[in-house]
């Protein structure tokens, strides 16, 4: 894994964890900064990068590019987008 993607993975996992706090959280976690995190991250993905992680955070597929980073694409199903 490059260091690029072990900091989209790093970066994905606190995002689901502030998703999760937020039922009992109280002020809200601000999420738009870690999505500028994770699109700064993809921007910098080479372009030879894996074209499914690449797919999964163009359409903001944030699960599904946690699993496929930490090795676990199996467990992802399908879309709608007629892609992966």
């Amino acid at each position: 894994m490059t260091d690029t993607e072990t900091n989209i993975l790093h970066k994905l996992v606190e995002l689901e964890t502030a998703v999760e706090s937020m039922a009992v959280a109280n002020p809200k976690p601000n999420l738009v900064p870690l999505f500028a995190q994770l699109d700064e991250f993809a921007r910098a993905l080479p372009p030879d990068a894996d074209p499914d992680l690449q797919h999964y955070l163009q359409r903001k597929s944030y699960q599904k590019a946690r699993l496929l980073l930490q090795g676990r694409d199996a467990e992802n199903t399908r879309g709608n987008c007629g892609g992966r």
